[in-house]
């Protein structure tokens, strides 16, 4: 991807104080459920009793998933291993993509599940894909494995500067089969000059981060990228810096991507026909901001359209709206772009191929059975004309008027379809939207 390990700005910012509790030592691990404020920042229980994102996969890009922690166990499905190859297991100290996976996904672990890390959308499941920019080849092919096997939704908590076109390609290819691509704008309170990939491409759903008031967190990187914001401080998350069954608390656009993607799996799950376009537009459409920014212009470059509500993104009567929603649409899936009205499935390259064979063969094979068809009926219409020639030179009935096609004789072929035409630009839909009621930052 367009990213290292050294330049991996969007990573969870670990604090030098950084709790770390390992599984053995977990007397009180009621502290690490109370620790997860989001969770009531968001009204977790009331969001669950509406959807807890079951049946949808989000695809985890990172350093990969320990399987095995408690809180995740059983929820994650192994993908591949760009960086080596080999199993998707994280080294030794890479606790980045198990935290990520725990606060998406966690289902917490002990007696009623109350111990440990509670994702924001617990029953979804989780495509483990290890990668981090260093293991060559095409940037691009993490995104595309995880569009090829099932996901509906890809967490890229990572960031760098390096702009790929084959990574952008990929963002294109999994908005044209209907995936949502979330990436963090990145760590270092950077601005529109410094852009960092992915989240600056063109089809990807751009993540700030805020605090626990709601306010943008100093380190979040900003620009006309970003589209929402969320929880980005002091998140505890599972898997410690030195202990992977542990558990850690950290800043940084790593933490705020994971909630955004969960929101969308809550999303998918109970809106299973709106497209990854209409997702993100109900996302920002019940977006809030904090009472100091009330009356801001949005989108705005360091709020996007504010920080997300999920229980309001759920429960509110949002209109479907445009295809691809507030995101940026990529050139190759403009209107009039070869491929842009392409079925969207999730079929891999070499059934995309074998279809395109198959059409071919069938256009032949109608171009054939066309000519021959004009054949006979023009060797029945020789056959009909000569009888009433003959018919004609007897007495019979025939001459002008008689039985034929009448008028010009040719069919007539409908009008291709109508092609949706989607907005590019123009008003801000969203800007006078009333706000909808949360439950953060201020209650």
């Amino acid at each position: 991807m367009g990213f290292t390990r050294a330049l991996r700005t969007a990573g969870g910012t670990v604090l030098a104080a950084a709790l770390v509790l390992s599984s053995a030592t977990q007397a009180s691990a009621d502290d690490v459920r109370d620790k997860q404020w989001p969770l009531e920042a968001f009204d977790s229980e009331g969001i669950w009793k509406i959807s807890q994102g079951a049946g949808v996969t989000v695809a985890v890009i990172d350093e990969g998933v320990d399987a095995q922690h408690p809180d995740v166990k059983g929820s994650v499905i192994e993908g591949k291993d760009f960086i080596d190859g080999g199993a998707t297991t994280p080294k030794a100290g890479e606790s980045h993509g198990t935290g990520m996976a725990s606060l998406i996904a966690g289902h917490g672990h002990g007696a009623g599940d109350s111990d440990g890390v509670m994702g924001l959308a617990p029953k979804a499941r989780i495509l483990s894909i290890r990668d981090d920019g260093t293991g060559g080849g095409d940037p691009g092919a993490p995104i595309r494995y995880a569009v090829d096997h099932g996901a509906s939704v890809i967490n890229i908590s990572l960031a760098g500067p390096q702009r790929s076109a084959d990574e952008a390609a990929a963002v294109a290819y999994a908005l044209q089969h209907d995936v949502l691509v979330v990436a963090g704008s990145g760590n270092d309170g950077k601005g529109p000059d410094a852009p960092m990939y992915p989240a600056s491409y063109p089809g990807v759903l751009a993540v700030g981060g805020v605090d626990n008031r709601g306010v943008v967190w100093s380190g979040s990187n900003y620009g006309p990228d970003v589209l929402v914001t969320a929880p980005a401080t002091r998140i505890i998350s599972s898997g410690g810096n030195s202990n992977a069954a542990g558990y850690g608390i950290g800043d940084g656009t790593s933490n705020a991507t994971a909630f955004v993607s969960a929101a969308a799996a809550l999303l998918r799950a109970k809106f299973p026909d709106l497209t990854a376009g209409q997702i993100a537009n109900r996302l920002t459409k019940t977006a809030g901001l904090p009472a100091a920014a009330k009356g801001t212009d949005l989108p705005d470059d360091h709020y996007g359209y504010g920080f997300i509500q999920p229980l309001a993104a759920l429960k509110q009567e949002i209109p479907a709206g445009s295809k691809y929603g507030p995101l940026s649409v990529p050139e190759s899936l403009k209107e009039g772009a070869p491929g842009a009205n392409a079925p969207k499935d999730n079929s891999t390259a070499s059934d995309d191929a074998a279809s395109s064979s198959s059409s071919d063969n069938s256009l032949v094979l109608a171009v054939v059975g066309l000519a021959g068809l004009i054949v006979v009926v023009l060797v029945i219409l020789l056959i009909v004309k000569i009888a009433r020639r003959g018919k004609r030179n007897n007495g019979g009935p025939g001459g002008p008027g008689g039985p034929g096609w009448g008028g010009n004789g040719q069919p007539q072929y409908g009008q291709p379809p109508h092609q949706p035409q989607y907005q590019q630009g123009g008003g801000n839909p969203y800007q006078q939207q009333s706000q909808a009621p949360g439950r953060w930052p201020n209650q």
